[in-house]
C-alpha cells in the first residue's frame, strides 16, 4: 500500500431488488436494460415476485448486514463510515458515491457481496463502479473492491455452521446418509470458461463439507435464463432431486453456497420451486441458511478491510493461496450472454 492515500469510507456494493409491486417492473427493466429477453420470460420472473407481494429479501439482509459490520468496526476497527449502493434499485450506487463527495470522501473500500470470480460476481460490479464515478465527476471517491473470499475461514466457517443448523432439523439416524446439494447460480458455459467461477465452487464446497463434516456432497446448479440451445454449467437443481431421488435417497439439505444473502432465485426457485419438486418425489427436503450476517461473516469482512487498510494478514484455505487484490486486465469475460439474476 506504499504511496496510497489511506482509505476513509467502507462501501458495500450489492445487485439491489424491488421492495413492492411497484418497484417490480421498473426494476426489471433495468436489470434486462440492453439485454434480448423475450417478454414471456419478463413476465415470467415478474411473477416470481408477484408471489412475494413485489419484495426481494436482499435489500433487508443488506441493511442486517450493514447494522453488524458497524458494530464489528465500531469495536474492533478499522473505524471507516459505511455506505450503501446497488447495482439495480434503490439505494443506488451512483447516489452513494455521490453522497460519500460530498461528505469529502477522496478513497474507499467496496465489499461487493458476491464470493466468486465471474462477470457478473466481479467484473460487471467493477464497470458499475466506474461509471457511478464518471456520472459523479471530477469529485468522485477511488474505490477499490476487496478480494474475491470464496476459500476465507469465515466465509467458509459461516456456510458449514448454516449447514450443520438444517441438518440438525432431520432425525439422527437419517442425518448421516442425507444428501448436500450445493447451489449456484449457473452462467453460460462460455462465460465460465474465462473466469475461475466454477473452480472456486467445487473448491468452497469441499471446504465447507469437511467443515461439516459430511462426505454425500455435490455441487449444482440454479435459475438458468438462458435460451435452451446455449449450454450453460450444470446439472440443474431440479434434474439433480430428480436423480437422487431415483437412487433412494431419503433427505436432501440444499445449501446455495453460491449465494451470501437470500435473494428471489434462493425464496423462488429453491424455497418454492426445489421444494415442490422434492415434495412431489417423496424427498426430504431442507433449506440451509445463506450466510447473511452471521458473526463469522461479518468478520470476514471486517478482515477483508484491515489487509487492505493495515497491512492484515490474509488468510484463505484454498490451494492457491488468497486471491489477488486487483484483477487481471483479461479475467472474467462476459462470453456471449448474461444472466438474469436476482
Amino acid at each position: 500500500m506504499s504511496g496510497v492515500a489511506p482509505y476513509d469510507a467502507l462501501l458495500l456494493v450489492s445487485f439491489g431488488g424491488p421492495e413492492g409491486m411497484a418497484d417490480v417492473m421498473p426494476f426489471l427493466d433495468r436489470v434486462l436494460q440492453g439485454r434480448s429477453v423475450p417478454p414471456e420470460r419478463r413476465r415470467e420472473v415478474a411473477h416470481h415476485y408477484e408471489r412475494f407481494a413485489g419484495v426481494s429479501p436482499i435489500n433487508a439482509q443488506n441493511r442486517a448486514l450493514l447494522e453488524a459490520l458497524r458494530a464489528e468496526l465500531g469495536a474492533r476497527g478499522p473505524r471507516l463510515p459505511l455506505y450503501w449502493g446497488n447495482r439495480n434499485w434503490h439505494p443506488f450506487l451512483v447516489d452513494a458515491l455521490r453522497a460519500m463527495a460530498g461528505d469529502g470522501v477522496k478513497r474507499a473500500l467496496a465489499f461487493v457481496t458476491s464470493a466468486y470470480s465471474s462477470y457478473s460476481g466481479c467484473r460487471q460490479y467493477l464497470e458499475d463502479i466506474g461509471r457511478a464515478r464518471a456520472e459523479v465527476g471530477p469529485g468522485a471517491p477511488v474505490v477499490d473492491k476487496v478480494r474475491v473470499f470464496h476459500d476465507h475461514p469465515g466465509f467458509v466457517e459461516a456456510n458449514a455452521d448454516r449447514v450443520r443448523e438444517a441438518l440438525g432439523t432431520l432425525p439422527p439416524a437419517r442425518r448421516g446418509a442425507a444428501r448436500i446439494a450445493f447451489t449456484a447460480h449457473s452462467i453460460p458455459t462460455t462465460m465460465a470458461s474465462g473466469c475461475d467461477y466454477a473452480r472456486q465452487l467445487r473448491e468452497t464446497c469441499a471446504l465447507v463439507a469437511a467443515a461439516v463434516p459430511h462426505q454425500r456432497w455435490a455441487l449444482v446448479y440454479q435459475s438458468r435464463s438462458g435460451p435452451l440451445q446455449q449450454p450453460w454449467l450444470e446439472p440443474d437443481i431440479l434434474d439433480h432431486l430428480d436423480a437422487i431421488a431415483a437412487e433412494g435417497v431419503a433427505d436432501v439439505v440444499v445449501a446455495p453456497v453460491g449465494f451470501v444473502s437470500d435473494h428471489m432465485e434462493v425464496i423462488y426457485d429453491l424455497d418454492t420451486e426445489a421444494r415442490e419438486r422434492a415434495a412431489a418425489l417423496g424427498l426430504g427436503f431442507v433449506r440451509a441458511g445463506t450466510p447473511g450476517s452471521h458473526p463469522a461473516f461479518v468478520r470476514m469482512v471486517r478482515e477483508l478491510v484491515q489487509e487492505r487498510v493495515a497491512g492484515g494478514e490474509r488468510r484463505a484455505l484454498g490451494a492457491g493461496g488468497p486471491r489477488a487484490d486487483v484483477c487481471a486486465p483479461d479475467c472474467c469475460g462476459s462470453g456471449a450472454t448474461r444472466p438474469v439474476t436476482r
